[in-house]
Formats: C-alpha cells, structure tokens, sequence
C-alpha cells in the first residue's frame, strides 16, 4: 500500500477585533510552529492581524479555528480568509506593522 503525500493548504488571513497589544503575534508564531506551518504574521495599522498559514491542511484548519480566539487577553470578532492558494514562504516570521 502506498502513502499518499498530505495535501498542502496555503490560506492569507485576516484578523478583526481586539487583537493588538495581547502577544497575538507571538501567539500566532509558537502556535505556528507547533503545528509545522511556515508563513508569516503582522499588525496592520487599522487594527487588524494578517497572516499566512501554509503547511498541511488539516494543521492550516486547526491553526484557523485556534485563530477565531486567540491568545487570552484577544476578542476576535472575524477571522476572514483573503486568499487561498499558492504556497508560503520557509519557516515562520513575525513581520513589521504595515
């Protein structure tokens, strides 16, 4: 019996709510590589988080589900895909406010 190679799932987010000035960043960035995934996450001056998840699917599923509520001190009000598709950067990064 051969093994099936895991499908990979790249998804670009978007994260609204109180969601800055709570370690969501580097919440996202330990959670991230406990589940293996590569990309990358950031503030954006509007108030939201943005990140990429890229690794095998049903991580990418459990990284966005852990997402709809975040470190403990967060209030997420919407976890909004963007994007999906195409493939993530190596490793993880914690990116600079846009």
């Amino acid at each position: 019996m051969s093994e099936t190679p895991e499908e990979t799932r790249t998804v670009h987010v978007r994260i609204e709510g109180r969601v800055q000035g709570v370690w969501f960043r580097g919440w996202t960035a330990q959670l991230a590589g406990e589940l293996a995934l590569s990309g990358w996450v950031r503030n954006r001056r509007d108030g939201a988080v943005e990140a990429v998840f890229s690794g095998p699917a049903d991580a990418v599923t459990e990284m966005l589900r852990h997402c709809a509520d975040g470190p403990p001190a967060a209030r997420v009000a919407r976890v909004r895909i963007v994007q999906e598709g195409g493939g993530g950067p190596p490793g993880f990064e914690v990116k600079p406010t846009v």
